[in-house]
């Protein structure tokens, strides 16, 4: 092993090893002498050790001087290496080694460092060795103890604490000699050494019970001491050691009944105590120095848990306490002084001896001085001295109460904010004390204190007060509260709410502070409400007015869940009036319509306020019997589906008008329940009188005229409503919009149940305000809005119009033409026609005919006042300015007009031209707006459509041809403008009507020959316009006019004809207006043209022109290469002549040479099978074979595509590179140019790609990626059903077969169907496996070939699709096992790809990246080391949680083999967790992840050389019981490995006899398993009996395995270790529940395990009966 730890430091400094090496065997050499080999230490006579040992502690100090100028190992593992070395070599000569290293010690003036290593290396000794030579013992105690008590100088402390620890480690198995010389140098009256005292606390720490019997002595004579000691030092030594003492001697009293020695009593040691707590207090407790005055503190916490107990002492205790208290006003922090002295009164109160009266004021000025005055800087514990001092004070208020609440009221009366706020939280703390509870009287004194103070307007103090009472009330105080606490939280929250409503913006701070008091007010309201019963109504009512009053609406959530919390927890009657009549006249209660009506209001903004809309659903649901019992059975189904519902979406989710329509709903159904009441009408008073409540615009007014507008729908007395709604029309502010929209909304609603009332109303007010063109000042009403006689007169035309829209329609018919249109037109007529009045009047138009027309049954109504409204509309459209759009009443307009062209009586035949002759006339003649100006552009873009609109309407009363000319006719003059903005804008137009018309085809006359040719006439000189935009709508007018000629003629045209006007219509795009002639004329001549072939010289004179056209100016058509290509394969199935087919192919060839994507992608999309004149092209290509070859690489790139990111097409190009195609087509093609190719050199390179694609291909067919994309550019679909060899796997498997044939390569050939290649890479699940065995075998055969494969590889583990990444890093897995990638300087970006293979989800991936890693051990071994952090880090991720069975085992197997590699340094803090994960997977259900365990724990061991050993014995120990119990695991490979693993890990026992296992015997495995594990028993009974013992418990935990036969182990194992178990261990197991347990598995279903649980039963029954023969009371 030393052998071994010298190796691995070769690796890391030769310069070391060398020092190694002269140390360990220079000691029998002379100086010139040369060692030639490093052997481990032999055993020597003690010259050779010493001489060995002093060498080795030589290069120990020189370590701390020397550089690492070799680059080699630094000074910390010289010195590790030197100690391990003689640590290893005391295991075998412990006696010699010890008296080599006390020697060193005795050498004269060696320096203090080497001593200290000395001193470190003896430690490790003692704990390794245990036991040692008594005259080694005494004479390293003598020494030690010199050396501990030498002058401490600066390094001499290092050499007193080493040697004092030294004692230490020998005192746990030689105590008496170690505590013989400590006692020898402690004596009475005289001052002993400093290290002596703290070497006897340390060894009191670590023998506890040995240290008990010098306990009493130690004391006395340290407490001798105390007079002698002056240095600081030692007083802070004496007191830690007391500390020490104290704490131990707690320890022993808690334990005595594990103590063999003579038992001291609490109160002996309370007397030894007591002097030396005097001593502390009243002398060393006055010393300057802070840190003796920390130290004496600090002791005399554990001091007191030993001395308060004794009664005798406790009185003389609370002497003292005035000396504590005035070390506050030291710099001691004052945390370990409150410490002690709530130690001292809550024993005070716990054995009921209070301290002195006369020490009870010392005592509360100290500590409410500490609360109310600031804590100094220094002060680090502030708070926790504040938690301290408040138990001291509750510990005091259980003594003295009425002494305290007396000094209490004395500190109220000084005023001082700091200190009644300091006091007011003490009150509440001792109001919250727990168990046991203050007495009542405490309680009451206490309160009586905080009434003093409650007049104190300052904010900390009211918050003080406010959080008293909710603490009263959360103690189970509520009695106490009632009246004065009551009233004063009212009273706060009605002054702090005020306050906050009418705040100043010069007041922040103020405003910050109120604040605070309504926080913790709201807090205290929720606590009473929550906790008290039997509340006062007068509480009660405060709060439900608050809610009615108050403008602060924050507040309103708390108050209405403490409203609820109240109903809830108290019985309440059904009338609230009637319960508090009684009690509370002076309270005006708010009527239960007025309380409806403002949470109504307030809930239709939900979220505000933190959520006040379930608590006032929640409030309301409580008080339905209170404020409607007709109403509580609906509140009761409907509230808590509001209450979901806005429980169910946030202020961001939730759609305001969604929830306003819940709202008006549930106030519908909750007024029907009250029909033939007053109720809905107290109710509408109520809305009406909140109005002037809330700001306008908002949300709340929104809804409250809403809400007004359908509860005044519900009332019975119109004499009543008519009432309220003239009040709600004088009120309205009629030049604010939003209160204006409001009240329109309002009466509109209201029509829908009292529509002859509103109608009155609104007469009522015009006849009221003299509705006279003399007198329209109607501000004697209401001087504060002087009101503007055309803003009245807008809002009372969209008010009728409102009217209409919402009332019932037989209602409607009967009042729409009188009064409400005559009073639109009246009111429209009699003003000054402004804008606003204009678009006040449209609206209110558009209204009333939508009305109308929304009624179902109109029968034979007419609309009298229709053209009355029409004549207005066309004046209003006449007077807006033709060239330029300022405002939206041109569009309105034209949008009334279109309403009303619906209702009858319906528009003539001349009046529909006249209104669509001026209504086009009005938007065709505006100019289009600037790009920069939106809201114009808008308007502009409104009217074109609002135009549209009403053309459309008006062509429908007239759809047939003299319609449609009449149409073109209006748009005629337009059309041929001179303006290009008309002409676009009217052709536009033509052509959406036109459109409209041929969509009604089928129902129209059909056209004569000479309309369509007036209609044609008049578009297509358009087609040459100079204008593009124009240009594109007459091609499509001319498109629709000749599709609606051909569906009434059933002329349909060809795809040819369509084609050509579609190319036409691309030609018209361009600037160049010679191509725009071109084009137009070709659409003159095919609405005539016949087309058709004539003979074959015709078609041969054709493809030659073609040929020779192509050859000349192939490269300049770029834009008609897919054009030409597709008329050659249309002509070329049909043509039959030799020469012709030769001519039309060569064409092909030479477009693909210019344009090889286009072609490529072409001839791709061809339909399946391949058909013959298909063939005839691409055998054509492979004649080629420079040609065949680029063609190839085009193939391949077409499949690579799609595991490749799409990009973007940056030419035209690459529009058609990019363009799907079908895979199968593809590989159809590469078969064929394969097959029929020349196989040169150069077609040869192709060879690694090839095979590369087509893997690919073969792997992501097995995915989704297999299907077919349906292309939908060309018209050319499969026909039938494709032949079954011709699918995605067939083809390629085929395509490779024949690619390996034609590389000559016959063995090849043969092994690939031997191994069974292609059978699996057939089948989806072996796919992946066939991939690595064709990669593994081109790997062996075709070296040339391995580089352009690793790279290809590479490149698609970088792919982003998952079936590429997968089978590319399948392949890699046989890479790795190689040296190519090593050597071809791709190992490390191979292994970041596989490194972030194994991050992924996918699981198959994770596997494959695991496998591939863990073959870098095969392929590239040198490099394991260099990427050990990675390959570590990445297989130990795979054994974490969650557990994937695959993964898990690949990476314990990648493990498995990477350690092979590594050596035990080389692993570092991962080798623990390797050990644990391994221990973790033994017991496993899977029997894979226990193979797998067991052999890299195996592994591990075999790993395990000199730092690691102690560790991994550990792991051994831990591990033991699984392993041998696995041996006989039910699989049989986990057993052998587990069998193999258990025999590695022997030798970590140490014990000789179990190394000579029989392993190799000739009798059967369960027999030779039984030996080992008698044996293996045998061993520890002797040496170890515990360690059976844990055994045996452990072994046990398996008879509940889900495995019968580890089971059927575990009980045999139990037998036999009970069988080799000492006496004493076998009185220690719980018989009764082994014998529960053993006779449960006799019900077994397995035999096996019955038939050892039998056994076991039997051995522990004979157990059983020798323990009752050994021991008279028994154990069984």
């Amino acid at each position: 092993m030393l052998q071994e730890l010298l190796e691995r430091s070769n690796v890391e400094g030769g310069e070391l090893v060398e020092e190694m090496t002269e140390a360990v065997v220079g000691s029998n050499e002379g100086p010139a002498e040369e060692t030639e080999d490093l052997e481990p230490l032999e055993p020597d006579d003690d010259g050779g050790t010493f001489q060995q040992v002093t060498n080795l502690l030589n290069v120990m100090d020189s370590g701390s001087a020397k550089t690492d100028a070799a680059g080699g190992a630094g000074p910390d593992m010289r010195k590790m290496l030197a100690s391990v070395i003689i640590t290893e070599k005391a295991t075998t000569e412990p006696s010699a080694v010890i008296n080599a290293l006390i020697r060193c010690l005795q050498v004269p003036e060696i320096s203090t460092q080497r001593k200290v290593n000395i001193y470190n290396i003896l430690q490790e000794i003692i704990q390794q060795e245990g036991e040692l030579e008594d005259q080694g013992v005494q004479r390293l105690v003598a020494i030690a103890s010199k050396e501990m008590r030498e002058s401490l100088e600066v390094e001499g402390y290092a050499k007193a604490e080493a040697a004092s620890d030294t004692l230490v480690a020998l005192s746990r198995n030689h105590f008496s000699l170690v505590m013989y010389e400590l006692q020898h140098h402690l004596k009475p009256l005289n001052l002993t050494d400093e290290f002596v005292i703290v070497t006897l606390a340390k060894l009191a720490n670590g023998n506890v019970f040995e240290f008990m019997p010098y306990m009493g002595i130690t004391l006395a004579t340290i407490f001798t001491m105390l007079r002698l000691t002056n240095e600081a030092k030692m007083c802070q030594v004496i007191c830690s050691a007391m500390e020490t003492f104290c704490e131990m001697v707690q320890f022993y009293l808690r334990h005595l009944e594990d103590s063999v020695y003579p038992v001291m009593t609490e109160d002996q040691f309370a007397m030894k105590l007591f002097p030396m707590y005097r001593y502390f207090v009243t002398v060393w407790l006055r010393n300057h120095n802070p840190e003796v005055k920390l130290g004496v503190i600090k002791s005399l916490k554990p001091m007191l848990t030993l001395l308060l107990p004794n009664d005798d002492l406790r009185n003389q205790l609370y002497d003292y306490i005035p000396l504590l208290l005035a070390e506050y006003r030291g710099g001691l922090e004052a945390l370990f002084i409150t410490q002690v002295l709530r130690q001292i009164l809550e024993t005070s109160v716990t054995t009921n001896t209070p301290v002195p009266q006369m020490q009870l004021h010392t005592i509360f000025t100290e500590l409410h001085f500490q609360v109310c005055a600031k804590a100094p800087a220094q002060q680090q514990y502030s708070s926790q001295n504040l938690a301290e001092i408040v138990h001291c004070f509750i510990a005091l208020a259980r003594s003295y109460p009425k002494e305290l609440m007396k000094f209490f009221l004395g500190q109220m009366e000084m005023s001082q904010e700091a200190i009644r706020v300091g006091t007011l939280t003490l009150i509440r703390a001792i109001v919250s004390a727990a168990e046991p509870r203050m007495n009542v009287r405490t309680i009451y004194l206490a309160i009586r204190v905080v009434k003093t103070t409650l007049s104190d307007t300052r904010f900390k103090v009211r918050m003080a007060i406010l959080r008293i009472i909710g603490q009263l009330a959360l103690s189970g105080y509520q009695d106490r509260i009632k009246g004065w606490g009551l009233k004063y939280v009212s009273v706060q929250l009605t002054l702090s709410t005020y306050k906050l409503t009418n705040r100043r913006e010069s007041f922040y701070q103020r405003d910050l502070e109120e604040k605070m008091v309504h926080k913790v007010t709201m807090d205290t309201v929720q606590i009473i409400t929550s906790s008290v019963s039997g509340m006062t109504n007068e509480f009660w009512l405060r709060l439900l007015c608050y809610i009615m009053e108050t403008d602060h609406t924050e507040a309103l959530t708390p108050i209405c869940i403490s409203l609820t919390n109240l109903v809830e927890h108290q019985p309440r009657t059904k009338d609230v009036e009637a319960s508090v009549a009684s009690k509370s006249r002076h309270v005006d209660l708010p009527a239960p319509q007025k309380l409806l009506a403002r949470l109504l209001v307030l809930m239709s903004s939900p979220y505000k306020g933190e959520g006040r809309g379930i608590a006032m659903l929640n409030l309301l649901r409580t008080l339905s019997q209170s404020i409607a019992p007709a109403m509580a059975d609906v509140w009761e189904l409907e509230i808590p589906l509001l209450v979901k519902y806005l429980e169910e979406h946030t202020e961001f989710t939730c759609n305001q008008k969604t929830w306003e329509d819940k709202l008006i709903q549930f106030l519908r159904n909750s007024l029907k329940k009250t029909r033939g009441s007053t109720w809905s009408l107290r109710l509408s008073k109520e809305l009406n009188s909140q109005i002037e409540s809330f700001d306008s615009p908002s949300l709340e007014k929104g809804f409250l005229y809403r809400a007004l507008g359908f509860t005044l729908a519900t009332g019975l007395e119109a004499d009543k409503v008519e009432t309220l709604l003239l009040e709600l029309l004088y009120k309205t502010d009629y030049g604010n919009d939003f209160d204006r929209e409001g009240v329109i909304l309002c009466f509109g609603l209201c029509a829908r149940g009292q529509v002859k009332t509103v109608l009155n109303v609104l007469h009522d007010f015009e006849e009221r305000i003299q509705e006279s063109e003399q007198s329209w000042q109607i501000g004697a009403w209401r001087k504060d809005h002087p009101w503007r006689r055309e803003t009245v007169k807008g809002a009372l035309m969209v008010m009728y119009s409102c009217v209409a829209s919402y009332c019932h329609p037989q209602m409607l018919l009967t009042h729409v033409d009188t009064p409400i249109t005559a009073k639109i037109i009246h009111h429209f007529s009699s003003s000054c026609q402004d804008i606003c009045l204009k678009m006040a009047f449209l609206k209110s138009v558009v209204q009333v005919t939508d009305a109308i027309g929304n009624i179902k049954d109109l029968e034979d109504f007419e609309f009298a006042q229709k053209m009355s409204l029409t004549g207005i509309i066309i004046a209003t459209i006449k007077a807006e300015p033709t060239d330029s759009l300022v405002s939206p009443v041109r569009t309105m307009a034209i949008e009334a007009l279109s309403h009303l062209s619906s209702l009858k009586p319906f528009y003539s035949t001349e009046e529909n031209n006249e209104l669509m002759d001026i209504s086009i006339h009005s938007v065709i003649s505006l100019q289009p707006p600037l790009e920069d100006n939106e809201s114009i552009q808008t308007l502009y873009a409104n009217a074109l459509q609002a135009l549209e609109h009403l053309m459309e309407g008006l062509m429908q009363r007239q759809l047939d041809p003299k319609g449609l000319q009449e149409m073109a006719h209006l748009l005629g003059k337009w059309i041929l403008s001179e303006r290009e903005g008309e002409r676009e804008k009217a052709m536009n137009l033509h052509l959406h009507l036109l459109q409209i018309h041929v969509q009604n085809a089928g129902v129209c006359i059909p056209l004569k020959p000479g309309q369509f040719g007036t209609l044609v006439g008049l578009i297509a000189p358009r087609t040459c316009d100079s204008h593009t935009r124009t240009r594109m709508a007459s091609m499509d007018v001319l498109s629709s006019l000749l599709d609606l000629h051909a569906s009434q003629t059933c002329s349909l045209w060809g795809p040819s004809e369509e084609l050509e006007l579609a190319k036409c219509k691309e030609d018209l795009q361009g600037l160049d207006m010679e191509e725009t002639f071109s084009a137009s004329s070709r659409i003159a001549k095919k609405l005539c043209e016949n087309i058709g072939a004539m003979d074959l010289w015709h078609d041969k004179a054709s493809v030659t022109w073609i040929g020779t056209f192509l050859q000349r100016r192939t490269k300049e058509l770029e834009d008609k290469v897919a054009e030409i290509l597709g008329a050659i394969l249309v002509h070329l199935p049909v043509a039959d002549h030799p020469e012709v087919r030769r001519l039309l192919i060569e064409g092909i060839l030479l477009l693909a040479h210019y344009h090889q994507e286009t072609v490529l992608t072409s001839l791709l999309r061809q339909p399946l099978p391949m058909e013959s004149h298909l063939t005839e092209v691409w055998l054509a290509v492979a004649e080629n074979v420079p040609f065949a070859r680029t063609m190839l690489h085009g193939l391949m790139g077409r499949l690579q595509a799609r595991f490749t990111p799409r990009a973007n097409a940056t030419s035209k190009a690459d529009i058609w590179r990019l363009a799907a195609v079908d895979p199968l087509m593809t590989l159809c093609t590469i078969h064929l140019l394969i097959q029929k190719m020349d196989m040169d050199d150069k077609v040869l390179d192709l060879f690694p790609d090839l095979i590369y694609t087509l893997l690919l291909q073969l792997s992501g067919s097995q995915g989704p990626e297999a299907v077919s994309p349906v292309l939908k550019t060309w018209r050319l679909v499969h026909m039938g059903t494709l032949p079954k060899e011709i699918n995605l796997q067939r083809i390629t498997i085929k395509s490779m077969k024949l690619l390996f044939r034609r590389l000559s390569s016959e063995q090849l050939v043969r092994t690939l169907e031997e191994q069974g290649v292609w059978s699996l890479l057939q089948t989806s699940s072996t796919v992946l496996q066939g991939a690595g065995l064709l990669a593994r075998f081109c790997m062996r055969n075709m070296e040339g070939y391995r580089q352009r494969l690793s790279e290809l590889v590479l490149r698609g583990m970088d792919s982003d699709v998952l079936c590429c990444r997968i089978s590319s890093t399948a392949v890699c897995v046989e890479f790795m096992s190689d040296p190519v990638l090593y050597q071809e300087k791709l190992l490390k970006p191979t292994v970041l790809m596989l490194e972030k293979g194994v991050d992924q989800e996918d699981e198959a991936l994770r596997v494959l990246s695991l496998r591939a890693l863990g073959n870098m051990a095969l392929g590239a071994p040198k490099k394991v080391r260099q990427y050990r952090k990675l390959l570590l880090e990445k297989c130990l991720g795979s054994l974490r949680e969650p557990v994937v069975t695959s993964v898990t085992s690949e990476g314990m197997e990648a493990l498995a083999k990477i350690l092979a590699e590594l050596r035990e340094g080389d692993v570092g803090s991962s080798f623990g967790i390797i050990s644990e994960r391994c221990r973790a997977f033994f017991d496993n259900e899977s029997e894979l992840l226990r193979l797998k365990a067991f052999v890299l724990f195996g592994k591990l061991a075999k790993l395990v050389r000199i730092s690691k050993k102690h560790f991994f014995k550990e792991e051994v120990k831990k591990a033991w019981i699984p392993l041998i119990l696995h041996c006989q695991d039910p699989c049989s490979e986990a057993a052998q490995a587990c069998m193999t693993t258990m025999f590695q890990c022997v030798h970590f026992w140490g014990w000789k006899a179990l190394e000579n296992s029989p392993g190799r015997s000739n009798t059967s495995a369960a027999e030779e398993m039984t030996v080992f594990q008698m044996m293996l028993c045998s061993i520890p009974t002797q040496k170890k009996p515990a360690v059976l013992h844990s055994f045996f418990l452990e072994t046990m935990t398996y008879v509940n395995s889900n495995l019968p036969r580890i089971r059927m182990a575990a009980c045999d194992l139990a037998g036999i270790i009970m069988q080799q178990m000492p006496a004493h261990h076998l009185k220690k197991l719980d018989f009764p529940a082994l014998r529960n347990s053993l006779q449960e598995l006799q019900l077994d279903l397995d035999p096996g395990v019955r038939r050892a649980a039998l056994e076991t039963l039997k051995v522990l029954d004979t157990c059983c009966q020798h323990q009752l023969l050994a021991s008279p009371e028994g154990i069984c």
